[in-house]
């Protein structure tokens, strides 16, 4: 375990997807999406591992950016997006599958973003 490596790095919009796919081709397991409010957007955290290393490319889309899918990629990545979309208010271009906020059984949009 003492050659652990873990790293954070944060990416652009426009360095996201080849960052992406830069990932998947070197062999790169997703772990996770997570998302969180900040001041005027979101911050996206996309985790991944490979042997011991994890890398998270942190992602900061304005509120009115939308951020494209990766389930092309990493077919995993829909439920973990469906959920940033529907708890947070993220806008995430092409899921596939959407299901277009009815992943859980809510009574208000979008619960874990900051509301003004």
């Amino acid at each position: 375990m003492d050659d652990y490596k873990s790293e954070i790095r944060k990416i652009s919009m426009a360095e996201f997807f080849p960052a992406i796919v830069h990932m998947k081709t070197d062999k790169w397991r997703l772990v996770q999406i997570c998302a969180t409010t900040v001041e005027g957007g979101y911050e996206m955290s996309y985790s991944f591992c490979k042997g011991y290393d994890m890398v998270t490319l942190r992602l900061e889309p304005k509120e009115d950016e939308e951020v494209a899918s990766i389930t092309q990629i990493y077919p995993c990545a829909y439920i973990q997006e469906n959920e940033a979309a529907e708890l947070f208010g993220v806008k995430i271009g092409r899921i596939k599958p959407d299901y277009q906020n009815r992943l859980y059984r809510i009574d208000q949009t979008a619960p874990f973003k900051d509301k003004e």
